[in-house]
């Protein structure tokens, strides 16, 4: 009978360790087609037997508001951009980060730990970079044509089908730069000015409206458009399909640069495999891969000898410094904020 009830002892041992193993689980909420869905929760499951779960958004104020509605307890991983890191800190949305259980984290660019929203990434460490551009329809459109935004703003120019972004900071940012002001401008007579174009250019009968995440990527692929305003790296990967048809450009007045970073929400239940997807992200061949199939750049520097050459050489993926300077980075605009979305609550809504 004790050998029985020995037996019985470390079976039950043997059943809570594999059940513990079992639970250990990593659940992230990270914007659709951002990484390979299918293989990369596979690839850390193998490298440390922690299942993935993925949930995914098409813009940082559906993360935001998922966040405060709970999902702050739910995940473990957010991607947020950089302008909304400002507002994620503040509201207590997401905790510190343990740099001893984040080794890799020595593998980052310098200037991606200089960050203004997050110095010394107490909170974040990135994920990708990359802009906002126009893609389009080659055989529909001439590239000289999509070199000033007019192709989309002005109404005597007629590039067909065409979508513009639903996010609010790139789409504002976007028509403030084309009318002459500043990316981040609060002035209440500028934002109205904006405004009005985009209602203007919305009600035009080519324009298919506002289009959240892929959406407008999509409608070029499938020449629904023949123009929409995308991330680059959404453009890229269809430009790699069809590369006789689609195009990618920043036109000549400029757009956004972001930042986006991994981050630990603050009640996350599962810190420990936060903390090693974060690590794992940031080796060399793992962060490569990364952006080798989601054709964005990289802010790890260890990386850079494993990334696909023509990517390297590609100004839509890395661009060049004539382009660079005509990028700006989306700022927190504090209690401005208010005044940036009632401007575009006027654009969607008239």
């Amino acid at each position: 009978m004790r050998k029985v009830m020995m037996a019985m002892i470390v079976v039950s041992i043997l059943l809570s360790a594999t059940a513990m193993v079992a639970a250990e689980e990593l659940k992230i909420f990270i914007w659709s087609e951002y990484m390979d869905e299918e293989n990369m929760p596979k690839e850390f499951e193998k490298a440390t037997g922690i299942k993935v779960s993925l949930d995914l958004y098409e813009s940082n104020e559906e993360m935001m508001a998922k966040l405060q509605a709970g999902g702050v307890s739910q995940y473990d991983i957010i991607v947020p951009s950089d302008y909304i890191m400002p507002s994620l800190i503040n509201l207590k949305l997401i905790q510190p980060l343990d740099h001893s259980k984040i080794p890799n984290i020595k593998n980052l660019n310098k200037k991606f730990t200089e960050a203004s929203f997050d110095p010394g990434n107490k909170y974040a460490v990135g994920w990708q970079w990359g802009t906002v551009g126009l893609m389009y329809d080659k055989t529909k459109i001439k590239p000289e044509d999509v070199a000033s935004w007019s192709i989309l703003f002005d109404p005597k120019k007629d590039p067909g089908q065409f979508a513009l972004i639903d996010s609010v900071r790139e789409m504002m940012g976007i028509t403030l730069l084309y009318l002459g002001y500043d990316f981040n401008s609060t002035n209440p007579k500028e934002l109205k000015a904006a405004a009005d174009l985009l209602v203007k250019t919305k009600k035009r009968k080519s324009c298919m409206g506002f289009k959240g995440g892929v959406g407008g990527k999509n409608d070029v692929v499938a020449g629904v458009a023949t123009a929409a305003i995308v991330y680059n790296g959404d453009a890229i990967q269809a430009i790699a399909e069809k590369p006789d048809t689609l195009g990618f450009i920043i036109p000549k007045e400029g757009s956004e640069i972001w930042l986006d970073s991994m981050c630990i929400p603050a009640k996350a239940p599962h810190v420990d495999a936060a903390h090693k997807w974060i690590n794992w992200i940031l080796d060399p061949k793992v962060g490569a891969s990364l952006s080798n199939y989601n054709h964005y750049a990289t802010p790890n520097e260890a990386a850079m000898p494993f990334l696909d050459k023509a990517d390297l050489e590609n100004p839509g993926v890395w661009p060049t410094p004539e382009i660079m300077k005509t990028l700006v980075f989306t700022k927190d605009l504090g209690k401005d904020n208010r005044i940036m979305d009632e401007a575009w609550t006027r654009a969607k809504s008239h």
